[in-house]
């Protein structure tokens, strides 16, 4: 089992020198992965007083390709994981090259997770319907699938035509590895016939977890697939708990046959808790002491 870190964006802000010595903590503790969240913005809180969600125009939130470029360059083994890339909020050509250059320039550390969103204006400010987005998404992950392992693709779909054209350079990984997030059904029906791996964040070491698993398990053996085919990369947090607690937890996931945990020192939404501090220096505190509680059970 690989344990990985997400950056902390909206904690300990946009500042490179910061991104830099994260990332490069997270390697030198041994942590096999990097994850960061995308939003490409955020709405006016000034406008919408009713809003309920954390993200807004007021958090920090790089561009993930531009920032996993950047941290590329200061780092030498860790993988880099987009936890999640909205999908279908974005132009799919584009961002098959994106991905391709990231890969190629990072020698083959990308892992491009990616979901739907929730965020109807995001959409719309970035020119995509929101009311498809699920099923064209199938659509994009093979139309990027086709782009990085052959140097020319005609493809004519529903939403896509690719009329013999091609990337270069083409990325390490061909095909890219493509993790998808989310919970409905229909996300995991995906998962099960295209994907690489789940990344989930709802779920617990439990039996609601253990049943999601199984679940997923079921339906790729059911598509004609390995169960060894699939990963699964489950969110974990520590705030508010012991390391007594941390261990039970990442032994849970062990055990139910996870292949990755990415834990998560500021998402507060559903079972998670974020720790105390925001700055750089207690998450940096609070990751090493993670590592130092949990490394023997990887």
């Amino acid at each position: 089992m690989k344990l990985g870190v997400a950056i902390p964006q909206f904690d300990i802000g946009g500042d490179p020198h910061v991104m830099r010595e994260f990332a490069q903590a997270a390697e030198a503790l041994g942590y096999s992965h990097l994850g960061i969240y995308d939003h490409v913005v955020g709405v006016n809180l000034a406008s919408r007083p009713d809003w309920k969600s954390p993200y807004h125009s007021g958090r920090v939130f790089h561009d993930v390709f531009v920032l996993f470029g950047f941290l590329a360059a200061h780092t030498q083994r860790i993988e880099l994981s987009t936890q999640i890339l909205i999908l279908p909020q974005r132009q799919t050509v584009l961002v098959a090259k994106q991905a391709a250059s990231l890969d190629y320039l990072s020698g083959g550390r990308l892992r491009l997770g990616i979901g739907l969103g929730w965020n109807a204006a995001e959409y719309t400010a970035l020119g995509e319907n929101f009311n498809n987005r699920g099923v064209r998404s199938e659509e994009q992950v093979e139309v990027m699938k086709a782009l990085w392992t052959h140097p020319n693709v005609a493809f004519k779909g529903k939403w896509h035509e690719v009329p013999d054209v091609g990337l270069n350079p083409l990325p390490v990984q061909r095909p890219i590895p493509v993790w998808f997030g989310g919970h409905v059904d229909q996300t995991l029906e995906r998962i099960a016939r295209m994907g690489d791996g789940w990344i989930t964040l709802q779920h617990q070491p439990d039996a609601k977890g253990r049943a999601a698993c199984d679940a997923l398990r079921a339906r790729v053996r059911a598509a004609g697939r390995k169960e060894s085919a699939v990963g699964i990369d489950a969110w974990v947090s520590i705030g508010g708990r012991s390391p007594a607690q941390w261990r039970e937890e990442m032994q849970g996931w062990r055990d139910m046959g996870a292949s990755h945990v990415t834990l998560n020192t500021a998402f507060g939404a559903f079972h998670h808790r974020p720790i105390d501090g925001k700055t750089s220096a207690a998450h940096l505190d609070a990751i090493r002491k993670f590592h130092d509680a949990v490394g023997d059970l990887l």
